[in-house]
């Protein structure tokens, strides 16, 4: 027999090393079975995804972008994610199943619209397949899933399911944890036969009706109830109260009533209630901010006091509890972690308790506003070392502004308006460094404007006006480089006005002090200005001719003045108003084109466009960005200005560049990009002008007309960069398809700048229409028409979830925006503004945000950026003008507001509406009432207690 060679002790390690490596080699090399590597292959032939597609990279679909294979060995694909790849045909879905190991799949974020059944009937044969993520898509229908036993996680949130939700038959799902349906189309009442394991439930943004049923307390699993933006009714079922797994419970944005169930404080994992914009009554009980973090019952009808122990508990973070008919004081004990505390818009009383606030080193929003607080402002208040954003506006506060305020440095927007507030303005604020907003104006304060307000480098819009402030304007104001706004009226200024700072955007108001001498020509420098008020003054001498430079004037207001002799020629987009001026000469084309207004309503008139207190401080900042944007997006390209040659014909700038976006032969055959050109050569032909555009009327060699718009570019800036990226975004635009969006047709690049070409409609803008006293009265079949199209305008332009791209907003919205093709056809216009610049994306390093007064939803004062919400404000107000028959701001007056304060009241509802219409019939009234309900959730000063625009619109289609 052979012997056996035992080896020796560095033998033996060495072979086991060889072994060790083997078995190693054996994991790393270990790869995809054959069959799931073809099916990967076929996936990525199918699919075309670029980085699928590299050279060698069908060896290793595990390295693959949005795969995930079994570790440590690679044999198995477990996830696929196949998110924002822009797929929009599904056929490829079944194929999936053939991967056997699959545990989860995302196709969320593209634009997929059906479901195959093979997907159904192959992959419930995946007894792993646990996630399914079909968010976000166009998804407008959902197979039955009841195969799949083993699904936890079913998203189809932002698609357009419609129909009964239990028709869908996600009760068969036994293993679900999580279903989110929000985003969706889908009717019938909360689900309740779901598996009982459930632990989030999230169906927001739907058409759910009925009530919270009491059988909700079976899923004692549940940690998120999600039923916010429905159309719920009745009240919170006190049984909520035994979920003890509960973390959030949304229900904001409904009709639900009765009072808030005591047994919500139970809950001990409880974290986060919304319940705003609904209909709760009662008081609010005591003990439910226990276990909280975060509560909001804004918006609703609660009344008593504000329970002493809510604000106290240690772990709140945000309470709002704003718009209600609270009453009492402020509770004197107020937790240390708060960040965000909202009591605005109610009856609270009595003085603000300063040692409650000695210790809030950690909040940033206070809002008081809207009260009837007395006393003095807390000097405490300067310990509030992160506060951001302060106001206490529309109270009775009295005494003068603490010195205390010089210790605010993160401040951002202070509001102090309506308030009885003497003494001087301390020089300490000269330390609020970071100001956008300072608005102190409608209270008794005296002495002068400190010189050291010019320290406040980054001051967006400055209101003193209404006080009794005397002196002379500091020499040294021009350094407020970033300042857009200046309100001085209404106190006893005189002396030498200053050169002012150049960027001045949305008005310049002198109005009502005591300068005097000649209106100084250093005013036409401010080549942006929109307002310049500088009636009732003293002011002599001639009107400067000189202010015809300012190309952006929309109003000059020299009324009750000395003025005297001729007035210049203004652009006939300039609104002028010289009456009180008995020197003034006057000529037939001028008594056409000057207002004159009684003394008794002159001052209101001088106020028509300051009425936004103080939320229209950041309207026009944004202006500049945006030119800015645009300008540089055009390359290689000289200053050329339009000369003359000599035989006096003019040189027609070069075009550089023009494409049609349209694939309507007619159009296609009918625009001329030289004759754009051509047609907007000559500024006087232009049919209207706006900050942001010129607009005129082209005829093209074929006969036929179109709408030119011309973006003003006198600052000749445009000459810096590429223009490939515009030329990305103008072609997007044109791909859009909707009968109630003002789509280009073409767009011409030339050396001057850029026009867009657009079918002509040959009727006017709804402000137009409306506010016309020669036009006749627009009947309410016409103005709901109006109201549904511009809504279904928004709402596709919105609709990131149903068109698959990103939504687009609208810096500036107004009824001055809405072209009518005619009275039932409305087009929502301006939409490239968007896409020259994103204000949604924008940090608060933007010091404005562009739109019309009146327009401005009041939270742009201080985010600084255009959202969803914002333009939902803007409709509400172009509804309220459908309703009402008024602009949005007229004799010093804005609507919403206005509405808003005659719509408490039952009994006055009917006196806001435009009598000449609802008195026509019974059901006119009835479904304008109705409609002026949507207008007021559109307004709310919240912009989380507003309704999304698609909810909007199911609401104005349903009337």
């Amino acid at each position: 027999m052979k012997k056996i060679h035992i080896p020796s002790e560095t033998g033996k390690f060495m072979f086991c090393l060889f072994f060790t490596f083997l078995s190693c080699c054996h994991v790393c090399f270990s790869e995809l079975s054959l069959n799931q590597t073809n099916t990967m292959i076929e996936l990525s032939s199918f699919l075309n995804i670029s980085d699928w597609n590299l050279p060698g990279s069908e060896r290793n679909p595990c390295s693959w972008n949005g795969v995930l294979c079994s570790r440590p060995d690679n044999s198995s694909v477990i996830s696929l994610s196949l998110s924002n790849f822009d797929l929009s045909n599904s056929s490829f879905l079944p194929l999936v199943c053939n991967l056997q190991t699959l545990e989860s799949l995302d196709v969320s974020n593209n634009r997929l619209s059906s479901i195959p059944d093979g997907f159904v009937t192959d992959c419930e044969r995946l007894i792993g397949l646990k996630h399914l993520n079909f968010s976000t898509n166009n998804f407008s229908s959902s197979p039955g899933f009841r195969g799949f036993s083993k699904l936890a996680v079913l998203d189809f949130s932002h698609n357009v399911l419609s129909g009964n939700i239990g028709d869908y038959g996600f009760d068969g799902l036994v293993q679900l944890r999580s279903l989110n349906l929000s985003f969706n189309r889908l009717t019938g009442s909360v689900p309740v036969h779901l598996t009982k394991g459930l632990e989030k439930l999230e169906v927001s943004d739907n058409g759910l009706s009925g009530t919270i049923p009491e059988g909700i307390d079976d899923y004692q699993e549940l940690k998120l109830i999600d039923l916010s933006d429905n159309q719920l009714s009745g009240s919170i079922p006190s049984s909520l109260g035994n979920l003890s797994k509960l973390e959030s419970l949304l229900l904001s944005n409904n009709y639900l009533s009765g009072p808030i169930p005591e047994s919500l404080s139970s809950i001990q994992t409880l974290r986060r209630f919304a319940a705003n914009r609904n209909r709760f009554m009662g008081r609010i009980p005591s003990g439910i901010t226990k276990h909280l973090e975060n509560l909001d019952l804004s918006f609703n009808n609660l009344v008593g006091s504000i329970p002493d122990d809510l604000l106290s508990q240690l772990k709140l973070v945000s309470v709002d509890l704003s718009s209600n008919q609270l009453v009492g004081w402020i509770p004197q004990s107020i937790s240390s972690s708060l960040v965000r505390l909202r009591l605005g818009s109610n009856k609270l009383t009595g003085s603000v308790y300063s040692a409650a606030f000695e210790s809030l080193q950690n909040l940033i929003y206070l809002e008081m506003d809207n009260n009837s607080l007395t006393g003095l402002i807390p000097p405490s208040f300067g310990n509030l070392v992160s506060l951001s954003l302060l106001n206490l506006a529309m109270n009775e506060f009295t005494g003068i502004l603490p010195p205390a305020f010089g210790n605010l440095t993160r401040l951002q927007v202070i509001k102090l308006q309506q308030n009885k507030l003497t003494g001087e303005i301390p020089d300490t604020i000269s330390f609020l460094s970071n100001l956008f907003i300072l608005n102190i104006s409608w209270n008794s304060l005296s002495g002068s404007i400190p010189p050291s307000v010019s320290n406040l480098t980054r001051l967006s819009s400055m209101n003193l006006q209404g006080n009794n402030l005397s002196g002379i304007i500091p020499d040294n104001i021009r350094n407020l480089e970033d300042l857009i706004e200046l309100q001085l009226g209404q106190n006893q200024l005189r002396g030498r006005i200053p050169v002012m700072p150049r960027k001045l955007q949305i008005s310049l108001n002198l109005s009502y002090n005591l300068f005097e001498g000649s209106i100084p020509t250093t005013l036409s420098e401010l080549d942006r200005l929109e307002v310049l008020d500088l009636s009732n003054n003293k002011f002599s001498g001639e009107i400067p001719d000189l202010l015809r430079r300012l190309l952006s004037l929309t109003q000059l207001i020299l009324s009750n003045n000395q003025l005297t002799g001729n007035i210049p020629k203004f652009t006939k987009n300039v609104l002028l108003n010289v009456s009180g001026n008995p020197g003034i000469k006057l000529n037939n084309e001028d008594k056409f084109s000057i207002p004159k207004t009684s003394s008794g309503k002159s001052k209101l008139v001088l106020v028509i466009i300051f009425v936004a207190s103080g939320i229209c401080a950041i309207v026009a900042g944004i202006i500049t960005v945006i030119v800015l944007k645009l300008s540089r997006r055009f390359k290689g390209i000289n200053n050329i200005e339009a000369d003359q040659n000599e035989e006096g014909s003019t040189v027609l700038p070069e075009v550089i560049h023009g494409k049609l976006l349209t694939s309507n032969a007619l159009h296609r055959s009918n625009i001329n990009f030289t004759k754009a050109v051509e047609a907007v050569a000559h500024p006087e032909s232009a049919l209207y002008q706006t900050m942001f555009w010129s607009y005129y009327r082209v005829v093209m060699p074929s006969g036929s007309s179109y709408f030119i718009k011309k973006l003003n570019t006198r600052d000749r800036i445009f000459q810096q960069a590429s223009s490939e990226q515009l030329e990305l975004e103008l072609e997007m635009l044109g791909k859009l398809h909707h009968t109630n969006i003002m789509v280009p047709l073409a767009y011409v690049l030339y050396s001057e700048g850029c026009l867009l070409v657009y079918d002509f409609a040959h009727t006017c803008t709804l402000y137009d229409v409306l506010h016309n006293p020669t036009s006749d009265v627009v009947d309410w079949t016409s103005r709901y028409s109006i109201a549904v199209g511009i809504a279904q305008g928004i709402s596709y332009l919105h609709g990131s979830i149903s068109n698959g791209r990103d939504p687009i907003l609208l810096p500036d919205l107004s009824s001055k925006k809405i072209i009518l093709k005619s009275l039932t056809e409305p087009l929502v216009g301006d939409i490239e503004l968007f896409k020259v610049i994103d204000p949604s994306r924008s940090n608060s390093s933007l010091s404005a945000v562009a739109g019309t007064i009146g327009y401005i939803p009041p939270e742009y004062a201080y985010t600084m950026r255009v959202t969803m919400a914002g333009n939902v404000y803007s409709f509400g107000v172009i509804l309220l003008e459908l309703l009402t028959g008024r602009p949005a701001v007229s004799e010093g007056r804005d609507l919403a507001k206005w509405v808003q304060s005659h719509s408490s009241h039952q009994e006055q509802q009917n006196d806001i509406l435009d009598l000449r219409v609802s008195k026509t019939s019974t059901v006119a009234t009835k479904q304008m009432l109705l409609a002026l309900s949507i207008a007021l959730a559109c307004i709310n000063i919240s912009p989380g207690a507003r309704p999304k625009m698609k909810t909007v619109l199911r609401m104005l289609t349903r009337l």
